[in-house]
């Protein structure tokens, strides 16, 4: 960015938001905000980072001198501040505009896209260019391990960001990728997702192909080459593109060698590979990551060393803790592919043990039946599980709601036993009936869940 500017957040504690603040304010622009909720650990993070915060929103909020407001995605009309921004016809962007014309503008853009994967990937390329000395700018959805924050804007001309297909604001409802300026474009994989805001499979699909029109013809264009949706953009894409798999046809096929609890070997077209991490998925990230690097102009040892000391991200995975031979993992996961995948990822890690799954389905899309056959065939992966009530089901129609009680019966025939139970304080008592020593139980959820990590470690 050129001279120090003045910019203020409404919505300031969401993760991107705050992350793109601490970020900004880390270049000497002058950063302030207000949020309805403001606690730690990101009011910790914001006032750390000298940023003045208001809690609540009002025009009283509104600094006189800021060059520039930023309406988050979650702010909408009648919100007093926004109203009052409209009203005094002061300059607004959405924090993906304010991405493209203050920090990705003129840099090299990787985007990595997909309904999964997107924040592994993404911090692991990041990673990747940071282990190699290249100091990369990047946007991250999550909590990387091998960082210090999920955002950070530098003088490189590398930049690396999470593209999300969720819409940009509530003046624009295109999805936020399609202001990234991607020279190459990652797509990991393209599913049915966000119910609240996509009609149909086709929605996003269109917006997908928006995003690649997008690619210069100099860029790069990378899909999934084994993903029947990745492959209907082929055709009307306009930039260079190569595909990605394990199928024969792929142009960068890939080939799992060998396995262990804590890292799997694979091949791209016969040139050997390791990741620190288990299952074909995060094969397949790595993949897209050495296909971006290399296009990126780096060498394959520097791409297998930066592979080879990836700490992954926070709520992927991640073990919470052991309590008398059961242990807790937390995964962020919520889509019944990201829990598929995840359990059969874990089987690897913790094999020869008992698996259980607990789900929380708080999702707008997981809270809803159209996915619920899915979710029943993704929850007999596991040796049993738990399902919780839906999260805020007054938001949901009651014929489109998810029957966790339909989807616990379902599994159970299927001679994996599940149950629904109504609170936190029944499910920790479900499991404590039910998990014995060398069990592990993995919470899949997008939230906090109650708490409940921690009140499964005090109980068992």
């Amino acid at each position: 960015m050129a001279s120090p500017k003045h910019i203020h957040f409404i919505g300031i504690c969401g993760t991107a938001m705050g992350s793109t603040a601490v970020a900004l304010r880390a270049l000497g622009h002058t950063i302030s905000g207000s949020d309805a909720q403001v606690y730690p650990p990101m009011s910790d993070v914001l006032r750390g980072a000298g940023i003045t915060l208001s809690e609540g929103y009002g025009p009283q909020n509104l600094p006189a001198t800021a060059d520039v407001y930023v309406v988050g995605n979650a702010i909408s009309r009648g919100n007093a501040e926004l109203e009052a921004v409209l009203e005094k016809k002061l300059p607004y962007v959405s924090m993906a505009e304010l991405l493209k014309q203050e920090v990705i503008q003129g840099k090299r853009s990787f985007v990595v896209s997909g309904t999964h994967g997107k924040t592994t990937t993404t911090t692991m390329l990041a990673w990747i260019y940071e282990h190699a000395g290249k100091n990369p700018g990047f946007m991250i959805g999550g909590v990387p391990e091998n960082f210090t924050s999920g955002a950070r804007f530098t003088n490189s001309d590398i930049f690396i960001i999470e593209g999300d297909e969720y819409d940009t604001a509530y003046f624009d409802k295109r999805s936020k990728f399609l202001h990234y300026l991607p020279e190459c474009a990652i797509v990991n994989n393209i599913e049915f997702d966000h119910a609240d805001i996509f009609e149909n499979l086709d929605a996003i699909l269109l917006s997908f192909q928006r995003m690649l029109n997008t690619v210069p013809r100099n860029g790069l264009v990378l899909i999934n080459g084994d993903d029947p949706n990745c492959l209907t953009l082929r055709a009307k894409c306009p930039a260079p593109l190569k595909t990605v798999g394990l199928g024969p046809t792929c142009d960068f096929r890939i080939k799992i060698t060998a396995s262990t609890p804590e890292s799997t070997a694979f091949e791209i077209n016969g040139t050997a590979f390791a990741v620190p991490m288990m299952g074909e998925f995060n094969v397949r990230n790595a993949a897209m990551c050495v296909c971006a690097a290399r296009f990126g102009g780096l060498t394959d040892e520097q791409i297998r060393e930066g592979l080879n000391t990836f700490r992954g991200i926070r709520r992927r995975q991640q073990e919470r803790g052991t309590t008398h031979g059961i242990t807790i993992i937390d995964d962020f996961g919520h889509h019944p592919t990201a829990i598929r995948e995840t359990l059969r990822g874990l089987r690897q890690r913790y094999a020869g043990r008992r698996l259980w799954a607990l789900f929380e389905p708080r999702s707008n899309t997981s809270r809803r039946n159209v996915l619920q056959n899915e979710l029943i065939e993704a929850l007999t992966e596991a040796d049993g599980s738990v399902i919780a009530a839906v999260a805020n089901p007054e938001k949901v129609a009651a014929d489109q709601r998810l029957d966790t009680a339909k989807v616990a019966l379902s599994v159970t025939s299927r001679g994996k036993p599940c149950w629904f139970e109504a609170n936190t304080d029944a499910i920790v008592s479900r499991l404590k009936n039910e998990t014995r020593t060398g069990d592990v139980i993995v919470v899949f959820s997008n939230g906090g869940f109650d708490g409940i990590h921690d009140k499964l470690l005090k109980t068992l």
